[in-house]
């Protein structure tokens, strides 16, 4: 399997999700909430239906949908689903962010057009959004600075 059908499959399996996630979203919510849900599944949806024409013409085998997926937490109340879809946003364009690497520009083109599209969606759930969308973020570690030395002052004036 090329690295381009390997990629897309990997996005077709994170559309998969989101579409199953954004169910689960829009039974939690209700008025601006659900429209902003129904919109998130449809635009899922599509992406889907495009990704895997795209692995069909290119000769591959599309993955196929599980028949249900395990939610990273309990999706209890509205303030959970926006958190999942927040989440489904991060982690859909995280998988078309991979595909970027691909030696194919028009695959790239449509990565960097459908990783736009989820941060975008993902603000509307979250009003923060990383820096660069889809890459993980840093592990803050110690400081760079170290800690304070427990020795006496140099001093660099002779």
């Amino acid at each position: 399997m090329t690295d381009a059908l390997q990629g897309l499959n990997k996005v077709l399996d994170a559309e998969h999700a989101a579409v199953y996630a954004y169910g689960v979203v829009g039974a939690r919510t209700s008025g601006g909430q659900r429209a902003a849900a129904s919109a998130g599944f449809n635009a899922h949806r599509a992406r889907r239906d495009q990704i895997r024409g795209l692995i069909t013409a290119r000769g591959g085998t599309p993955s196929e949908s599980g028949a249900a997926y395990e939610l990273p937490f309990p999706v209890a109340a509205a303030t959970d689903a926006a958190r999942l879809a927040a989440l489904v946003e991060d982690r859909v364009t995280a998988a078309y962010l991979e595909l970027t690497a691909v030696n194919d520009s028009a695959l790239r083109r449509l990565a960097a057009m459908a990783m736009q599209e989820c941060a975008v969606r993902g603000y509307g759930w979250r009003p923060t959004i990383a820096a660069l969308p889809g890459w993980p973020a840093p592990d803050p570690g110690p400081s760079p600075m170290g800690r304070p030395s427990t020795s006496p002052p140099v001093s660099l004036d002779q």
